[in-house]
């Protein structure tokens, strides 16, 4: 037996609300450029709105013309998508709070997940939308995953609650030390103001 290796997720559709409703939080909130435009093969009475939400992969919309927005939050049993998290500089997340409440979106403030800071907030029809904010760059060569991978391990051996910091910034020393080479004998940590 072997497995179906993935690469990446290729899109996530979601089932909108009418076209314009769809555009105008898509684009005229998120900002995720308008990218393409068909019907949708399987149901000849939806549209199928393709949007980048910034890395060049897609969010796709089933949109109807005669669904109007319905704010009640999406079932959240199991099987269920709870929420959307996309990823937002740290000069964009300064700025939600005051954008989101100046367009009249009710939003959940700013939450501390210890590795990144999130706010949650409803799309028009009622799916859950967080924008995420990490706390770290990785280094050179490193992805978001490598760091959130040390910083696990170091999390679990130090018998912390959650990801902190601290964990954070060791798990990317960690990496750093494994990637780069250098030409000191010794790279431990060293006091140069102490003689």
């Amino acid at each position: 037996m072997r497995k179906l290796q993935t690469q990446g997720v290729h899109h996530i559709t979601l089932t909108g609300a009418d076209r314009q409703t769809s555009i105008d939080f898509w684009e005229g909130v998120l900002g995720m450029p308008f990218i393409f435009d068909q019907p949708n093969l399987d149901n000849k009475d939806e549209g199928h709105l393709y949007f980048d939400p910034g890395d060049g992969r897609l969010i796709t919309i089933f949109t109807n013309e005669n669904r109007t927005p319905d704010p009640r939050r999406t079932p959240t049993e199991p099987g269920c998508v709870h929420h959307i998290a996309f990823n937002v500089s740290k000069a964009t997340f300064s700025q939600a709070v005051e954008r989101l409440t100046e367009r009249g979106i009710g939003h959940s403030g700013v939450k501390d997940r210890g590795f990144m800071d999130s706010i949650y907030f409803k799309d028009p029809m009622g799916l859950l939308i967080e924008l995420a904010c990490y706390r770290f760059e990785p280094p050179m060569g490193c992805t978001h995953a490598d760091v959130m991978i040390e910083a696990h391990r170091k999390r679990v051996a130090a018998g912390d609650y959650n990801i902190q910091e601290v964990h954070l910034a060791d798990a990317i020393e960690d990496l750093v030390r494994r990637r780069q080479q250098t030409l000191s004998d010794d790279r431990g940590p060293k006091d140069p103001y102490k003689r």
